[in-house]
């Protein structure tokens, strides 16, 4: 049963259980068969007071979010009756809260007449991050308690907050100590003569309200990322001007637009996706990564120090090696200088700074290395530097430690070889800053073990990572599609289109930087490197020369002040007119007349490259999941989160469509890029979309 009660002196107990989060799940039964439980005891001479509890750690997470796709029309409907049968009860009922109590949780909490709560709870309504609203009453109910100007930062924010805030607030009425349950119940004795509480009744404070909710619609994204957060604002103030019940009214229709609108739908897929790449095919359940004690780093430069820096922030000790005594001096100072500036700005407090600095060790003898779990090599980009890294590691690390190569695009099954262990060598493709960006690759060689990749994802998740498996290709995941997103806006350059036009209608679509300026950031000469070697391995896939002239001329990007565009002291990318004469003369020595290309074009062209590339991936089994793609693009390239990632994207927009945009391109210039994906064509054919590849995943 994921129900049970039964009466303590007086005192009516509930306690339903969903593990492990306790979701408030209609599927499950939950709401149902907490409203009968409360109609029963409320209808119990026996009982004073209810005291409504969930098993496990955590009160709830809230609403199950897979659900919300099966029937929108229905999918909040239990949770608002159940509100309802809260506020029609006779007898109070107090909420007894470990953990944490987020969304659709947080919002029952809110229908009871007094909560309480461990000290490590965390409260919040984070929907506006799913693109939705507090959909059961918690855009009216919140204010009510908190005041106005509270309720808005909570909502439109979708952060949570501590139990000793929540109290401050008003969100809590006490703190417990372990027992929360025992508390609660005492609770319930002294406050049983009191009668109902409710928090629909209780004097609405808009001190500062008209202020707050300005500010927050001024912050609010543009276009469709913001819809939630204004949403979330229209309903807030709706229930100051039209009271509860017609406040109420107000959320259950937003609530109900935003959940079956596009970003709503893109939103959900990234949540789930990401969830789901830790749950690998082919890969035992039952194989449980063990824990990382300690890590080792070779090479300290920007990336190796970035990950030590991650290392450290998940509180594991890493060292930090490299023979260049200069080099591991400018390692020591960055990180010092990292850390400083986040205790500066608040991010950290002293003792965290302090324990972060006494977790990273520096050594110049690789040697240091004996003791590591984990070993990641993140030298240069060459496979002749690798080798001798790998060799030297095969004498020295332990037995049974991962050995793991940092390479964005060398083939994994190749270093593994230089070892004697191929079966304990893993990739493992770090983001730049790594200490900031969440995407991990974890590449899968043809001989890696099984524990291999499960403690390489525990790893992932013990440094706070998203860890996707990817197979070994030039690329892995991730990099091979850029190469096809950046052939097309290289190639939009020469016939048509300007450096800054092409950016600005990708940052348009909701890209975090346009493919030119991405390039300016990263370093224009580590695309170059890339671009002379592929030259040699793949003559047959010819590239535009602009990016190439350009690094002729020295600009690399942002660390020359110079690339695609000037950089002045702010780093605020400015257009250069000598760039755009040298992508018209370009044009000119081609051949080419130039045309006026539309940004709709531009769009198509970038992104259906990434679903071309993306479905060929799926059929090579580089990656396993179509929802594995979508979770690389959106944590690790800007890909926009409310479109889901370029997979889901394609769905919505139709596979029959995106193929017939790809065979129209095919027939144009540098049409051979366009060759469409046997799956592409298959999918098309069919009548189906990418999603029903991704199993019992988003």
């Amino acid at each position: 049963m994921p129900v049970k009660t039964h009466i303590e002196d007086g005192v009516g107990i509930i306690v339903f259980s969903n593990p492990p989060l306790n979701p408030i799940s209609a599927s499950a039964g939950i709401p149902q068969a907490i409203e009968a439980a409360l109609r029963a005891l409320d209808a119990d001479p026996q009982v004073n007071a209810v005291v409504l509890a969930a098993e496990g750690r955590m009160f709830s997470a809230g609403a199950d979010i897979a659900e919300f796709d099966k029937d929108p029309a229905a999918i909040a409907a239990p949770a608002r009756r159940l509100d309802d049968v809260l506020d029609g009860l006779t007898k109070p009922v107090i909420c007894a809260i470990q953990g944490g109590a987020l969304g659709g949780g947080l919002e029952l909490a809110l229908a009871t007449d007094y909560r309480i709560a461990t000290a490590d709870a965390k409260l919040g309504l984070p929907e506006v991050t799913l693109g939705l609203i507090p959909g059961a009453g918690g855009t009216q109910r919140l204010p009510r308690l908190t005041g106005v100007a509270q309720a808005v930062q909570l909502i439109s924010s979708g952060k949570a907050i501590g139990a000793a805030e929540a109290r401050r607030i008003g969100l809590l009425d006490a703190l417990a100590g372990d027992d929360v349950r025992a508390e609660a119940i005492a609770y319930a004795r002294s406050v049983a003569a009191d009668g109902r509480r409710r928090s629909r009744d209780r004097e609405l404070s808009n001190a500062g309200g008209p202020d707050v909710l300005a500010e927050a619609r001024g912050k609010a994204p543009r276009g469709a990322p913001g819809d939630a957060v204004r949403g979330a604002l229209d309903a807030i103030e709706a229930g100051v001007i039209l009271g509860f019940d017609g406040g109420l009214k107000a959320e259950y229709d937003i609530f109900d637009r935003l959940l079956v609108s596009e970003p709503a739908r893109g939103l959900r897929h990234a949540f789930l996706a990401e969830r789901a790449v830790a749950r690998v095919p082919g890969l035992d359940p039952a194989l449980n990564g063990d824990p990382v004690r300690s890590v080792a780093i070779i090479g300290s430069g920007t990336m190796g120090t970035g990950i030590a820096l991650a290392v450290a922030q998940a509180g594991l000790p890493v060292t930090v090696i490299d023979a260049n005594a200069a080099a591991l001096e400018r390692s020591r100072a960055s990180v010092e200088g990292t850390i400083t500036r986040a205790v500066e700005r608040g991010r950290l407090t002293q003792a965290a700074g302090l324990a972060q600095r006494a977790l990273i060790g520096f050594s110049l003898d690789i040697a240091s290395v004996r003791g590591a779990d984990v070993v990641i090599e993140a030298v240069f980009e060459d496979i002749a530097v690798k080798q001798q890294v790998f060799e030297a590691l095969d004498l020295l690390a332990d037995e049974g430690a991962v050995l793991a190569s940092n390479t964005s695009t060398l083939d994994v099954d190749r270093i593994a070889a230089f070892t004697s262990r191929p079966q304990s060598v893993i990739g493992m493709h770090f983001f730049s800053p790594a200490n900031i960006m969440r995407l991990l690759e974890v590449v899968r060689g043809e001989k890696t073990a099984p524990q291999t990749l499960a403690r390489a994802m525990t790893f992932a998740k013990q440094i706070r990572k998203v860890g996707v498996v990817s197979g070994v290709c030039d690329g892995f995941i991730g990099n091979r599609m850029f190469e096809e997103y950046l052939r097309q806006a290289y190639v939009l350059l020469e016939e048509g289109a300007l450096p800054q036009q092409v950016d600005a209608a990708m940052e348009a679509f909701g890209m975090a930087m346009g493919p030119l300026r991405t390039m300016d950031l990263a370093g224009q000469d580590i695309g170059w490197n890339i671009r002379k070697r592929r030259a040699v391995e793949q003559p047959d896939r010819p590239y535009s020369r602009i990016p190439d002239i350009i690094c002729e001329m020295g600009r690399f990007g942002q660390k020359t002040g110079a690339g695609y565009y000037l950089y002045g002291n702010g780093g605020k990318p400015e257009v250069d007119p000598a760039i755009d004469a040298l992508v018209v003369e370009q044009s000119h020595r081609l051949g080419i007349t130039r045309r006026s290309i539309s940004d709709e074009e531009i769009v198509e062209r970038c992104v259906y490259a990434l679903v071309n590339e993306g479905a060929r991936i799926l059929e090579d089994k580089i990656a396993a999941r179509p929802l594995d793609i979508d979770t690389v693009w959106v944590n690790g390239y800007g890909f926009p989160r409310f479109r889901g990632g370029p997979m889901f994207y394609a769905d919505r927009v139709g596979l029959p469509q995106v193929l017939s945009r790809i065979e129209a391109f095919a027939g144009a210039y540098q049409g051979w890029a366009w060759r469409p994906a046997d799956l592409l064509c298959r999918a098309a054919g069919a009548g189906t979309g990418f999603g029903t590849l991704n199993g019992d995943g988003a």
